[in-house]
């Protein structure tokens, strides 16, 4: 959907928030947002998106080889000693709820509903709540970024934690995907794209500018970042008919209990996970890193069709690793793309290793695809014959210039009998000749050479490398002689 589309189905929807409502002026808040529950419970259930969320972070295998802290030692300003819960009075989170409000234009308040979440994150789930510090090392840069030049308050790159705690493949069981949480038909109406090879939803940076744009369009209906919050969880057709529930009250404390149940959290969780990250130290929480970072992430344009697969045994990086760096890629191939091409994000240590072979890496082909082409090519030089009433295998084969010995070889006949109907082959080209022990052919390594881009100059596999040379891991060094063709005692037929 085109902006100017876009921004007539956000004005009617800003209609409605204020049609058919009374003019009466809407009662203040009691203080602090601290109000009365109304048949509600400050229990998190079981089944609580966000918690499910949290809990998908622990099966992400970005941190898999690398499940450790950074060393905190120095840079601790309490002296907690490791694995200690730190417990505060409610005064304490009080005072800095209000400090968080002195640089921030959205409404921080603290009562039972966020101490509830707060406990979440700062006590139930803290090594979850440490991986989430860590991902921010990667994602909150460019969140920033974006927020800043649509003009959002820059806390709410903490929102990405609410929807998907930073796991940019997470899926909610409505759908929603990728970091921000994007609904599919939501998503096209911002520009991400969404077919068999590629969401967009799952795109940081795609889905982070729509995110952006789509919390700017709500709150130009609302004018309240809280009630921008609820409408980017619930819809802001939830949100209007909880005003209008309300008698016209425009504060999400007083609509709170009109709002679904998972919207009733929404805000709460993010005043929490807010003040949870931004005063991580003062709860003995400590960064657990990924693999990667943002300043060690390279961006590079892909100009034609590029399978992950061959760059990960090209290069000899985790096909785990790329998946994770480029979600966007279902088929995990990235298709072509010449208006707007898409973009490969690679670990900015194999960044000067890619451009430097690109061509190598665009052409590359596995054994099995060589085999699939060369078959195909025999096919189309194969001429096929179908058995006429009467013929005879001597008839075809004078017919064809050839000989009935080769017609019963190419078509594994034993005798001369055949019928109506059956087809035969009757020329076909010669097989591949089976290699043959040629001497020992021998490649000298170069810096930047992995065994992937060896392989793929001889057509020949890294596994081929490896037994010819008996090497037990695929890691080389410069100067290193391997054979890349069999010696006449290689092991090619083993």
């Amino acid at each position: 959907m085109n902006t100017g589309i876009r921004f007539i189905f956000f004005f009617a929807l800003g209609l409605l928030t204020h049609q058919g409502i009374p003019a009466i002026p809407p009662p203040s808040p009691p203080a602090n947002g601290d109000i009365p529950p109304v048949n509600d419970s400050l229990a998190i259930a079981p089944d609580d998106p966000i918690v499910a969320m949290l809990d998908s972070l622990a099966t992400l295998s970005v941190f898999s080889a690398m499940e450790r802290r950074l060393d905190t030692a120095g840079m601790r300003r309490h002296n907690f000693p490791p694995g200690f819960v730190p417990v505060y009075a409610d005064s304490v989170y009080q005072r800095r709820m209000e400090a968080l409000n002195d640089r921030s234009p959205f409404e921080f308040v603290y009562n039972a509903y966020v101490q509830t979440f707060i406990n979440l994150y700062a006590n139930n789930r803290r090594q979850l709540t440490e991986r989430m510090l860590g991902l921010g090392e990667l994602y909150f840069p460019f969140f920033e970024e974006q927020l800043d030049r649509h003009n959002i308050p820059l806390e709410l790159k903490y929102l990405a934690v609410i929807e998907s705690a930073l796991n940019p493949t997470a899926r909610s069981r409505m759908g929603a995907t990728g970091l921000w949480q994007f609904m599919f038909h939501t998503g096209r109406m911002y520009g991400l794209e969404g077919n068999s090879y590629v969401d967009d939803r799952m795109d940081p940076v795609r889905a982070t500018i729509a995110a952006a744009e789509h919390l700017g369009d709500l709150y130009e209906i609302y004018g309240d970042w809280s009630l921008v919050l609820a409408a980017y969880n619930a819809g802001p057709g939830n949100v209007n008919r909880a005003i209008r529930r309300s008698g016209g009250v425009r504060d999400f404390w007083q609509i709170r209990h009109f709002l679904p149940r998972e919207t009733r959290n929404y805000v709460p969780a993010f005043i929490a996970v807010t003040y949870v990250m931004e005063h991580a130290e003062a709860h003995n929480l400590y960064a657990i890193p990924p693999l990667y970072a943002h300043h060690n992430v390279d961006t590079i344009r892909v100009n034609t069709q590029l399978s992950l697969r061959n760059i990960s045994t090209l290069l000899d990086i985790s096909l785990d690793h790329l998946r994770y760096l480029n979600p966007t890629f279902r088929q995990h191939i990235i298709p072509r793309r010449e208006d707007d091409p898409y973009v490969l994000r690679i670990p900015r240590e194999f960044s000067g290793l890619f451009l430097a072979n690109e061509e190598a890496i665009y052409n590359f082909r596995t054994p099995e695809q060589i085999r699939q082409e060369e078959l195909a090519a025999r096919m189309a030089e194969t001429t096929v014959h179908v058995v006429a009433r009467g013929e005879v295998l001597g008839s075809i084969a004078r017919r064809y210039g050839t000989t009935v010995r080769e017609i019963q070889q190419l078509n594994n006949l034993r005798g001369t009998l055949i019928r109506p109907g059956q087809r035969l082959v009757v020329r076909a080209p010669a097989a591949p000749p089976a290699p043959t022990a040629v001497g020992a052919n021998v490649h000298v390594v170069r810096s930047g050479e992995t065994l992937g881009l060896i392989a793929s100059r001889y057509r020949i596999t890294v596994n081929n490398l490896m037994q010819w040379n008996n090497l037990s891991s695929t890691i080389i060094r410069p100067g290193q002689q391997l054979i890349v063709r069999p010696t006449e005692s290689g092991a090619l037929g083993h």
